[in-house]
């Protein structure tokens, strides 16, 4: 029985991964194949590659914009989520606030609540409360950011209580004493020794920020379209371009790949710090 448990232990994860990768890999077969071969019989071995679906999105001004749009909005979200959440947990994990714990429990039921409980409202104030002129918050890259934020940051904030915590405050104190502001212990001191949780916090938010579908279609129409609502756009009244809508998903998997290679060596030190007190 001990000499079965690394087989079948290989043999869950290699079918753990089948099943989760074999969805994307189809997606790249759709992708690859014209519409006459995607209505013929299913095959998993790709014989020719129909590059037209690839070229059509990369060179469609529409969907280059929609791109930029996602990269912008998630970027700008993540970096901002992030840093809000490092001052904000700073203060929770090192000051003595009244009702601190009442405060961290209800960020964490911000993020709790079902986001279409939030979409009548939240169209409302865009377009109605939230104008200046002829300017909406509707329809803004900005809109989106802030609105992301409100999502993001509770759990940005979850995410990174454990990591602060876990920095001895002995150091902010001797820093104290020699004379550092805060914002210095911070810069210097806080910063530097939760950069694995602060990558692992800011790569999470942006993938949920990338990812986002029911508000970016909801509160948005023409300029600020993120890649993931442009999808919708391959369906139609005389039918489904499932070529070119895979081509498309497969393209928008590429920035999320290359984020994740960049910090790749500080999530599993991000994900695992704090979590054990000596």
């Amino acid at each position: 029985m001990t000499r079965n448990r690394p087989f079948l232990s290989i043999l869950f994860w290699l079918v753990s991964s089948l099943v989760t990768l074999f969805p994307i890999y189809w997606m790249f077969i759709v992708s690859a194949k014209s519409r006459v071969e995607l209505f013929g019989a299913p095959n998993f071995i790709i014989k020719t590659f129909f590059s037209e679906n690839y070229i059509k999105t990369l060179t469609d001004p529409t969907f280059q914009k929609y791109m930029f749009n996602s990269i912008v909005v998630a970027t700008t979200n993540a970096a901002l989520v992030t840093t809000l959440a490092l001052f904000a947990t700073y203060a929770l994990a090192r000051y003595k606030l009244t009702g601190k714990e009442n405060i961290f429990f209800w960020t964490i039921t911000n993020r709790m609540a079902p986001p279409a409980a939030f979409l009548l409202p939240l169209f409302l104030l865009y377009t109605q409360v939230f104008v200046v002129g002829d300017w909406k918050l509707f329809d803004t890259r900005t809109g989106l950011i802030l609105l992301y934020c409100v999502f993001n940051l509770p759990f940005a904030i979850w995410t990174l209580r454990g990591v602060i915590e876990a920095i001895p405050s002995e150091l902010d104190e001797a820093a104290y004493v020699d004379g550092a502001k805060t914002w210095q212990v911070i810069w210097y001191i806080i910063l530097p020794l939760a950069k694995p949780g602060l990558a692992v916090t800011g790569i999470l938010t942006w993938v949920f920020a990338w990812n986002e579908y029911l508000f970016a279609a909801t509160l948005t129409s023409v300029h600020a379209r993120t890649i993931t609502t442009g999808l919708a756009e391959f369906v139609t009244v005389t039918g489904t371009n499932w070529g070119q809508m895979a081509a498309t998903a497969m393209l928008t998997l590429i920035p999320a790949i290359v984020f994740l290679a960049l910090v790749q060596k500080h999530i599993v030190a991000g994900l695992t710090f704090g979590a054990v007190k000596g």
